[in-house]
């Protein structure tokens, strides 16, 4: 299995580092009650999308009962030049027992509301659809009371696989746009954005609660911030996540910019005026953040 190195395009490997600021600070996760929840998923060999993307808030969600569950593996099949996750081609097919030990694990950290996401799988006609579609149908029939947002890839447009995952019938369907337009082919080169946006607008033509998130600092204007946040409303997409984007590791896109907390203040007046049920803003929000409060 070759694993891929994301390569920073040459302009943007010299330009100076700016400093993190104060307000970018977060909590460590700690204490016995995260060790415990952290034994479970390790006991049940899976993997949390909040481990894997080294995220600010993990300790605070996974207080909160909302816990997101990375599947399909740990290898994705696209080189995102943002993602910590590694790249490559997974050598093995779909893990049919994930299902059942995905719900064991929600049962026993007692999740009120479960995110499932995954890595691409493109390898893949179905893209590991129907493994999304058995989590679901297993978290309705098992668990009373919770609830099941799915963060999908985009299926490389396919509309088949994207059913089997609406048929199963998820509380809330959510697809990241991630940035705009023009860095596409920086920051996700085998995506497309209008592909993306048509997932959110075939999602929410049959009905159901859409989301979708972006990260700022990666080399985007503002104007295109407010353009893209415009282009998603389009699709009648109900809530939208803005985050400050951090570099993971050294071989990932270098952050241009930290976005001051009264741009996001600004971002996030400007989304309930254009209509999102729920706009989450700030410089530590995730695709996950508070993501309980968005069902209903």
């Amino acid at each position: 299995m070759a694993v891929t190195i994301k390569e920073i395009p040459a302009e943007q490997a010299d330009l100076p580092k700016p400093r993190r600021p104060e307000w970018l600070k977060a909590k460590i996760p700690g204490g016995e009650a995260y060790a415990h929840l952290k034994s479970i998923i390790d006991a049940h060999r899976l993997h949390t999308v909040c481990e894997e993307a080294r995220c600010p808030n993990m300790g605070e969600c996974w207080h909160a009962g909302t816990a997101t569950f990375m599947i399909l593996g740990d290898i994705c099949t696209r080189s995102c030049g943002f993602c910590a996750v590694k790249t490559g081609r997974p050598e093995s097919g779909l893990d049919w027992d994930e299902p059942r030990r995905v719900v064991d694990a929600i049962k026993l950290m007692r999740v009120r509301h479960a995110v499932i996401t995954s890595v691409n799988r493109d390898e893949r006609k179905d893209g590991g659809s129907p493994i999304f579609a058995e989590i679901i149908r297993l978290i309705h029939r098992e668990l009373a009371g919770a609830t099941v947002e799915v963060l999908i890839p985009d299926f490389k447009g396919s509309e088949e696989a994207l059913n089997v995952v609406l048929d199963a019938g998820p509380d809330i369907l959510n697809h990241n746009l991630e940035t705009v337009s023009r860095l596409y082919r920086t920051v996700r080169p085998q995506a497309n954005y209008r592909q993306s946006l048509q997932v959110l607008s075939r999602a929410k033509g049959r009905g159901f609660v859409t989301k979708t998130g972006m990260m700022l600092g990666i080399g985007e204007r503002t104007e295109e911030v407010i353009q893209a946040m415009k282009d998603v409303r389009e699709t009648r997409c109900d809530i939208l996540t803005l985050g400050q984007y951090l570099q993971p590791t050294k071989e990932h896109l270098p952050v241009d910019r930290y976005v001051h907390p009264d741009e996001f203040r600004m971002l996030k007046e400007l989304g309930v005026e254009l209509g999102f049920k729920h706009v989450e803003s700030g410089p530590l929000v995730r695709s996950s953040y508070h993501a309980e409060r968005h069902v209903g």
